[in-house]
């Protein structure tokens, strides 16, 4: 939200405030300035307007808080999907790292909703918001099983699940180092970071937050997990596994700075792996992606090291 400032001018005295207010934002109707003003986005001296019909006197000083413009409606882009399972109610995705879920600031095209739109036109049609068919994310460089909800009845249907914690969602992780125990729940509630409000930490007084893990697969230096996320906060698997020692692999935000030099893969070892919940339909599915390529690369390196050293 951005706030913008003018003296009225002396030569502005006894006209309304709507008036004079429209002519400072010719790009707005007067219908729109009207309603920043019944809103509460409009004061004159610190104090809000009231109403748009106050006259002005003249040297008085008159802000607008503007809203953020509501971002572009998303448009079809003919870009590569694997379809691991559609219906007429759902379409399940393995998504691939580098893309990104939905258009945001920065990233107006060339996401996952561009996809969609082009291979699903009804979808803009079915799910008028401006994210159609999304029901949860994956950060850009996550990799894996993703669900989109073909129309809003389904969305709100998949929707209700997430918002419930019915929904069992497993990711495969690897990470430096190895936890303290084969098996264990992180419990410890997140927030931002109180140093750096672009981040997550581990926070007292932040949200409930869950994390379950299981090591499937040691190596000299590294660990592979499978981690149950319980509950679905931002950045939560890998502030998670950051707080209890051991960061994920090349995740140069909560881990290293630096992604480790000689991996087949340079972007953060996570893989939403398996989801398993139930569709509109009623019938409940289990859906796996298999690990990726950059991925599955990682792991033989690995294991080739481990065959060399014995």
């Amino acid at each position: 939200m951005s706030r913008i400032t003018w003296q009225v001018p002396e030569t502005a005295r006894g006209e309304r405030l709507d008036r004079w207010l429209a002519g400072q934002l010719p790009d707005l109707t007067r219908s729109a300035v009207q309603k920043l003003i019944t809103d509460g986005r409009v004061q004159v001296d610190g104090v809000v307007a009231a109403k748009g019909g106050v006259k002005l006197r003249g040297t008085e000083h008159v802000s607008v808080a503007l809203p953020e413009p509501r971002p572009p409606t998303p448009q079809p882009e003919p870009l590569p999907l694997d379809v691991l399972y559609e219906d007429e109610d759902v379409i399940v995705v393995n998504k691939p790292p580098g893309l990104v879920v939905h258009p945001a600031p920065g990233h107006e095209g060339g996401t996952l909703v561009n996809a969609l739109l082009a291979r699903y036109p009804d979808l803009a049609v079915r799910d008028q918001s401006d994210r159609p068919g999304i029901v949860h994310r994956l950060d850009r460089d996550t990799s894996g099983v993703l669900i989109v909800a073909r129309h809003a009845e389904a969305r709100r249907f998949l929707q209700r699940q997430f918002s419930r914690r019915e929904v069992e969602k497993f990711y495969l992780a690897a990470v430096h180092g190895r936890p303290s125990s084969d098996h264990g729940l992180i419990d410890a509630p997140l927030g931002r970071d109180p140093r750096d409000r672009k981040k997550f930490a581990v926070v007292p007084g932040g949200r409930p937050a869950l994390t379950e893990f299981t090591v499937r697969e040691l190596f000299p230096e590294y660990t592979l997990l499978e981690v149950r996320l319980i509950t679905g906060r931002t950045h939560q698997i890998r502030v998670h596994l950051a707080s209890i020692g051991t960061p994920i692999v090349n995740d140069t935000v909560y881990g290293r700075r630096r992604p480790v030099p000689g991996l087949p893969s340079q972007r953060q070892f996570l893989h939403a792996w398996r989801l398993r919940l139930r569709l509109p339909s009623g019938a409940i599915h289990t859906f796996e992606a298999p690990l990726a390529p950059d991925l599955e690369a990682t792991l033989a390196f690995w294991r080739q090291q481990v065959d060399v050293r014995r």
